[in-house]
């Protein structure tokens, strides 16, 4: 059977790609084409994050339910980022050569250091959703647990469009890099921004951050690899939320 094509199906390779949500049979998959549906995608898991968070605060408190929207968020996603966070961490802080480093990366085992980092990463984004529900208001905890998946994703596009790909050999990424990136590939990330702004100057808030915590990290991975690949891209979805949420979050941003 032919393997449908398009837009719409780029968005179906997009949330196969990325989460664990049933998206259709005979879906092309699209590499490059799906790379702009990373923010809708996310925009997705934020919309499902809402319903979650609206019908688990019915029944426990928020601490609880910040614990059950965050193990959410890792469900959805199959865990996929949070291997890319540990196998990371693992490769960069092992303070070897860059290649060195790549294959450390590449090894399906999980090292110390990267344990300690998924446990941070964690940590840090259940403590910001934990304090979204605790100091925002209803609305502006629904709006950040709608757009935060989304601008995370987002992330990932900057990564590809400032980096080269790290891997000459190929990896889980090397697709994404097939062409150059244009800013038509940015296109859907003004959706997520646009409901930034129904928080008024938290929404700048947000942009703030996500603008500082992507230059840091993408600037980060410069320094110490000159390059990026699908685990890196990965880590850098999953602290950027771990980041908004935090940051946003902030007793006197809210």
């Amino acid at each position: 059977m032919e393997k449908k094509t398009g837009r719409f199906a780029d968005l179906r390779s997009a949330l196969l790609f990325i989460t664990i949500l049933p998206a259709g049979r005979n879906v092309a998959y699209s590499p490059m084409g799906m790379i702009r549906f990373f923010p809708v995608a996310g925009l997705i898991i934020g919309a499902m994050l809402m319903l979650v968070d609206l019908g688990v605060s019915r029944f426990w408190a928020p601490p609880v339910a910040a614990l059950l929207d965050l193990l959410f968020l890792v469900v959805i996603t199959g865990a996929f980022h949070l291997d890319g966070v540990g196998d990371t961490a693992d490769g960069i802080f092992s303070h070897r050569p860059r290649e060195r480093a790549l294959e450390i990366m590449k090894d399906s085992r999980t090292g110390m250091m990267g344990l300690v980092a998924v446990v941070c990463v964690l940590a840090v984004k259940l403590a910001g959703i934990w304090s979204v529900k605790a100091w925002g208001t209803p609305a502006q905890t629904l709006v950040l647990l709608f757009i935060v998946p989304a601008y995370s994703r987002a992330a990932m596009i900057f990564g590809i469009k400032f980096l080269s790909y790290g891997r000459t050999e190929g990896g889980t990424g090397k697709a994404h890099f097939g062409r150059p990136i244009g800013w038509n590939d940015f296109s859907y990330c003004l959706i997520p921004l646009f409901f930034s702004l129904f928080l008024g100057y938290k929404g700048l808030v947000l942009n703030l951050i996500f603008c500082g915590g992507v230059a840091l990290i993408l600037a980060f991975y410069k320094r110490k690899m000159n390059c990026i690949t699908g685990d890196m891209l990965g880590a850098l979805c999953e602290v950027m939320e771990a980041l908004l949420f935090l940051g946003v979050s902030a007793q006197v941003f809210l």
